[in-house]
């Protein structure tokens, strides 16, 4: 009988499998090779692929769920308790099944519902993109998965992106050609279930609770990466046009723990309370003040803030901006206006005053800006809801009723 070859990538294989290889060599004498060859390239990857088991372990995957669904731009939101939902064996590698826990409610949303952006939104669509849950399936062959099974995680507006083009590669994975946004490209967190993508979701800190790291996927993210791109240092003066809404509180909060002096700008006596309690300098009442511009430039030594981070939905807002904003300044554009921006140009370039978008997060900023919130240094401020809720939360939201945040409970 011809002697037993072993395949050089045999090297690390335990002893058993040596004996159980000598035990597969009994063909005639011109086959052996061959046979040990494959068999052991059989063995060989069974032993060294991992394969995801199809859900966590105990969880029974319902086939149905409870979804909040726009079914057409512009139309009502119906609460549907027979939404289908995704099989762990229909998911595609690099996708996974989450159990969302809790939901924030944000303005884009209600953009989403309306249709009212220049980019349209798909249709039938599940709305969300605060979301966070237990990851309890993944899809089978998913290579080098960064997260696990009953791993909690954030689902972010952006919910997938290639992740090698250009973009991608300088950490503007937001601006991916072939990226999917999350509630608005890609049924999003009003949901029960919802498919994500293993290399965008984001852990969760196990110091912060869900409910407190809902808004921070979105408004969070948003309002510190705008704060990162200001050009400012600690000691500058910044400020916050919408201080006292869903992005602008965390907006203060992230700029006082950059040592940054907040200028908060919002009208209420209910959101002058929220910006001082979370420690603005100073607070100017959009609707009261005779003078804005020169009240802001009087709370920022005569001279105006460093800085703008203008998260307010509003033309004015960023007109007066180049107006306050010191020689040098940065206009950071967060809030999305459906007009034209009047900004005039001669001002503009006579002061010097550098324009900057700022478009929600990538990645590493997502994890930061959770790593400081679960340090206790931002508190997102929400009130709880039924996802049952939904219809009332965006009619408040459309009336201006809402301070801080709100969070559904799914």
């Amino acid at each position: 009988m011809m002697r037993a070859y072993y395949p050089s990538f045999l090297l690390s294989f335990p002893r058993p499998l040596h004996q159980v290889l000598k035990t597969t060599t009994t063909l005639p004498p011109h086959r052996p090779i061959v046979a040990s060859y494959h068999t052991a390239r059989t063995l060989y990857h069974n032993h060294t692929h991992t394969h995801h088991p199809p859900t966590l372990r105990n969880m029974s995957i319902p086939s149905t769920q409870t979804a909040a669904v726009v079914p057409s731009i512009g139309s009502a939101i119906e609460i549907r308790t027979s939404h289908p939902v995704k099989q762990p064996k229909d998911l595609a590698p690099g996708e996974c099944l989450v159990k969302i826990s809790h939901t924030g409610v944000c303005h884009t949303d209600l953009h989403a519902k309306q249709g009212d952006w220049p980019v349209k939104p798909m249709n039938p669509l599940i709305g969300g993109h605060e979301g966070v849950g237990e990851i309890v399936a993944i899809g089978e062959n998913t290579a080098s998965s960064p997260v696990k099974l009953g791993d909690r995680v954030g689902i972010k507006w952006l919910a997938d992106s290639c992740l090698d083009c250009e973009f991608c590669r300088r950490g503007l994975e937001m601006n991916c050609p072939n990226c999917k946004l999350s509630g608005y490209t890609t049924d999003g967190t009003f949901s029960q279930y919802v498919v994500s993508f293993v290399h965008h979701v984001t852990p969760i800190p196990k110091g912060l609770d869900s409910a407190g790291a809902a808004s921070i996927l979105c408004a969070g993210v948003t309002t510190y990466k705008a704060l990162k791109v200001s050009n400012t240092k600690a000691g500058n003066y910044v400020a916050i046009p919408g201080a006292g809404g869903g992005l602008g509180h965390l907006a203060v909060q992230y700029a006082v723990n950059m040592g940054l002096k907040v200028i908060a700008i919002d009208t209420g006596d209910a959101k002058r309370k929220l910006v001082e309690g979370l420690g603005a300098s100073a607070w100017i009442d959009f609707k009261q003040t005779k003078d804005l511009v020169g009240d802001i430039k009087k709370a920022s030594e005569g001279l105006g803030p460093h800085a703008a981070i203008v998260a307010a939905a509003s033309g004015a807002a960023y007109t007066q901006a180049v107006q306050y904003l010191r020689e040098g300044g940065t206009l950071v554009c967060v809030g999305m206006v459906d007009k034209s921006m009047e900004v005039t140009s001669f001002w503009a370039v006579y002061k010097s005053i550098r324009i900057q978008g700022s478009y929600v997060g990538n990645r590493q900023d997502a994890i930061e800006a959770l790593d400081i919130a679960a340090d206790g240094r931002v508190k997102v401020h929400f009130e709880l809801k039924k996802l049952k809720d939904l219809k009332d939360v965006y009619e408040d939201l459309e009336a201006g009723k809402i301070t801080g945040r709100v969070v559904l409970e799914v």
